[in-house]
């Protein structure tokens, strides 16, 4: 590991088309670079950047001599914590995922080197308009999610406990009503909240518990560029938790950035589920049962994210996200709809957004 540059020497220049914010932090990556260049035959003047997220985290794509590309993380330490990345990669390449292997990883620097899954994620290949045209691409991600749930063990990943789930809930109450809408949080309105949420909890507590991805949706899913590899590649997998074997269904079929019929929705969690119980997997006996499952996590999970995207907006100036944000609301308020006890959630999420509740057919106690 190399010391800190000094502060009075000037950092080197920034590769073409990377911009740093921080000559600092510049310089540190410019010393790996350079040590690392050789070793892996990689071609520095090729860096240039492939993506970024919600978090502080970055992805920078370089060539290679030998190997097409490579992929760079760059994550500031005192921001990002790589660790669990390289656990959870470790966990899933043991159950046979198609995840990025990691080459490199300067940890004190927070500058890790990956392989290469691919330039094209699930959500680019799908056909928004023809449904069917997607089902293989589904039923991929379908397969990996039960190779990821049938290799769970207890004890390995941090539980997804009840003080999880509150704590994403409340991103909802915060950012989105208190700090987006400029709805005061108390008395009537905080009681609903609160009993409604605890609802939620209880549900999704009642789920038996396999590895979460977390965040498992055609975003993270790639298409491999090696024509012999059938397996989607798998990202963004460093936040996973043991918990609701409902959850990353729910997550890939009531997706953040793209909405399908429930005729659709319905078909793939069906092959799901077919799946999961031919795996073993501790899925419930009654589609019916395990889709109602489904729909409580989801809710949660909506909630959340909805908190999350005003919080990217308003704090973290990321206003992109919030775009998305009536896409959830509607999906919480499909969900809120088909269930009796879920009433008060839907009158508040009509009050928050200016909206009349339309007629629906509710299901009692489920």
């Amino acid at each position: 590991m190399s010391n800190p540059l000094p502060l009075t020497a000037a950092p080197p220049a920034s590769p073409p088309g990377v911009a740093w914010s921080d000559p600092l932090r510049e310089a540190a990556f410019r010393r790996w670079l350079d040590r690392i260049a050789p070793i892996h035959a990689l071609q520095p003047a090729s860096l240039r950047p492939a993506s970024a997220d919600a978090s502080f985290r970055r992805y920078l794509r370089i060539d290679s001599d030998h190997h097409g590309s490579r992929v760079i993380m760059d994550a500031p330490p005192d921001r990002e914590n790589c660790e669990p990345f390289v656990q959870v990669a470790g966990l899933m390449t043991q159950a046979g995922l198609n995840v990025p292997r990691v080459l490199d990883w300067d940890q004190a620097g927070g500058f890790m080197l990956l392989q290469d899954l691919g330039h094209q994620t699930m959500m680019e290949a799908i056909e928004p308009s023809l449904p069917d045209a997607n089902r293989g691409l589904y039923l991929r991600a379908v397969d990996a999610l039960v190779a990821w749930q049938t290799a769970s063990q207890p004890g390995i990943l941090a539980p997804y406990d009840e003080a999880l789930l509150a704590r994403e809930l409340a991103l909802f109450p915060d950012w989105y009503l208190g700090q987006y809408r400029g709805m005061k949080v108390d008395g009537a309105l905080r009681e609903t909240l609160a009993s409604t949420f605890a609802l939620i909890i209880q549900h999704n507590l009642a789920s038996p518990c396999v590895y979460v991805h977390r965040d498992f949706m055609p975003r993270n899913l790639m298409l491999p560029s090696d024509p012999a590899e059938q397996r989607l590649g798998v990202l963004d997998f460093q936040d996973a938790v043991y918990g609701p074997i409902s959850y990353d269904i729910a997550s890939l079929m009531r997706d953040a950035f793209l909405s399908w019929e429930e005729e659709f929705v319905l078909d793939i969690t069906v092959r799901y589920w077919q799946r999961a119980q031919k795996a073993g997997l501790p899925v419930a006996s009654d589609f019916g049962e395990f889709y109602r499952a489904v729909e409580w996590m989801g809710l949660q999970r909506h909630l959340k994210v909805a908190g999350i995207f005003a919080r990217l907006t308003l704090r973290d100036g990321k206003p992109r996200y919030l775009a998305d944000t009536p896409r959830f609301i509607a999906y919480i308020r499909a969900t809120a709809s088909r269930y009796r006890e879920l009433t008060p959630l839907l009158r508040l999420i009509d009050d928050a957004e200016g909206t009349q509740q339309a007629p629906a057919y509710v299901i009692g106690r489920g």
